[in-house]
C-alpha cells in the first residue's frame, strides 16, 4: 500500500519537475557554449596581443620599425575580423537559446491552454 502511494508521488514529481529539469539543460548548455567562446576569444586576444608584444620587441632601427608599422594593419583586420566572429558566434548561441526556450514554453503551455 506504502509502496504504490510513494511510487505515485514519485511519478507525480517527476512528471510536475520535468520542464524545470528540461530548462536547466538548456541553460547548462548555454553556459557551457558561451564559456567556451570566452575561453576561445581570451585566447585568441591574448595571442593577437602577445605577437603584437613580441614584434614591438624586435624593433631596433628604422627600417623595423617600418616593417613593423606596415604590419599593423594586418594585425587591425585580424582583429576586427576575430571580433565579428565573435559576435556572430555569440549571436548564434543566444538564438539557438532562444529558440530552445520558446519550445519548452510551448511544450509547457499546451496542457494549460487545452484544459
Amino acid at each position: 500500500m506504502y509502496s504504490e502511494m510513494f511510487k505515485s508521488f514519485s511519478e507525480q514529481a517527476e512528471k510536475n519537475l520535468a520542464p524545470y529539469v528540461k530548462f536547466n539543460r538548456v541553460f547548462a548548455k548555454n553556459i557551457e557554449e558561451i564559456t567556451e567562446l570566452q575561453m576561445a576569444a581570451v585566447r585568441a586576444y591574448s595571442d593577437l596581443g602577445l605577437t603584437q608584444l613580441k614584434a614591438v620587441s624586435e624593433i631596433k632601427d628604422m627600417e623595423s620599425l617600418t616593417a613593423y608599422s606596415g604590419q599593423q594593419l594586418e594585425a587591425l583586420t585580424k582583429l576586427s575580423q576575430q571580433l565579428i566572429d565573435d559576435s556572430n558566434k555569440f549571436s548564434a548561441i543566444a538564438q539557438e537559446f532562444k529558440n530552445d526556450v520558446e519550445v519548452l514554453a510551448t511544450e509547457n503551455m499546451k496542457p494549460v491552454t487545452a484544459a
